[in-house]
């Protein structure tokens, strides 16, 4: 088995303080000759053990994704968070670690806890690597504007529609990975075709409205596009959908999986007195993301 260089936490949303925990995982990979890896859960913590559902800013895809891509990690462990691992006592843990990945150095942040009833903290942890001779690391918080960077608080960035915002504590922009679906096929009918997303309701969507984005294939191909995220009120929609108008694409992109990154909002979503009204709104909103596009908003 390699050894590694683990960091270990939840990881939703990847931002910029969990950030400095992968960079400092994958330096100490590069000095101690190690793999450069990540430990999380399939599901949040909180949820399995208080029962209380915990909306995620990413699925464990795209947690995965964003850890490789960005921060070098080559390995991500997605361990599920079961009952046996609920119960597991904290030096347990960290033995575990050890003993069944390789752990050779760990890498944590400052406010991690872990094991039966959160009983380890990085005090503990820091002594118990010391008593199985491998090494520790604590990265302290990480602040942006005073406010210190947490998932929580860009949760509340994404449901207030603040994206700009919330890309800048995350570091990247905020990314929805899913297999295309069929629609109503309003788009087409207005000679505006779009592809289309189910809302899924563990994820957190940003505040209902119209989005500067980006679309990249498994190519790696990247398409402008200009998404709505809501319940198309001037079709009488109900379920809450993504839909994304592609520039300058044609083509059939049903059952091919999506990375959909929010750049910018636009406006508000709005119900139009008829499908004309809206196709004339949808190409305004497609030439203000051209504009967007044209000032800098680089593809991911």
């Amino acid at each position: 088995m390699q050894q590694k260089v683990i960091a270990l936490g939840f990881f939703d949303g990847v931002h910029t303080g969990h950030g400095a925990l992968l960079r400092k995982t994958a330096a100490r990979a590069q000095e101690f000759s190690l793999l450069p890896a990540a430990f999380t859960f399939d599901r949040a913590p909180r949820e399995a053990v208080f029962g209380i559902p915990v909306p995620l800013i990413n699925s464990s895809h795209d947690r995965a994704l964003l850890m490789r891509q960005l921060y070098g990690m080559e390995e991500v462990i997605i361990a599920p968070f079961d009952r046996a691992m609920m119960t597991m006592d904290w030096e347990d843990f960290v033995e575990m670690l050890v003993r069944d990945h390789g752990a050779a150095h760990l890498v944590a942040g400052h406010d991690f806890r872990f094991g039966h009833k959160n009983e380890g903290d990085v005090e503990k942890l820091r002594a118990k690597c010391a008593a199985l001779g491998i090494g520790c690391d604590i990265v302290e918080e990480v602040k942006l504007d005073g406010i210190t960077v947490s998932s929580t608080y860009i949760r509340t960035l994404l449901e207030q529609g603040d994206i700009e915002r919330a890309n800048r504590f995350l570091g990247h922009p905020h990314l929805l990975t899913q297999t295309v679906t069929h629609g109503l096929r309003i788009g087409r009918t207005i000679g505006i075709p779009t592809i289309n997303f189910a809302a899924d309701e563990k994820l957190i969507l940003p505040k209902d409205g119209v989005y500067v984005s980006t679309v990249t294939a498994p190519s790696g191909q990247t398409l402008l596009g200009v998404t709505n995220v809501g319940c198309r009120p001037t079709v009488n929609g109900k379920d809450r959908t993504v839909e994304t108008s592609l520039l300058d694409f044609t083509g059939d992109l049903y059952g091919v999986e999506l990375c959909l990154a929010f750049r910018a909002r636009l406006r508000d979503e709005e119900k139009f007195p008829s499908l004309d009204a809206l196709r004339l709104r949808i190409e305004e909103d497609i030439c203000a993301a051209r504009k967007c596009f044209s000032h800098g908003v680089s593809p991911f």
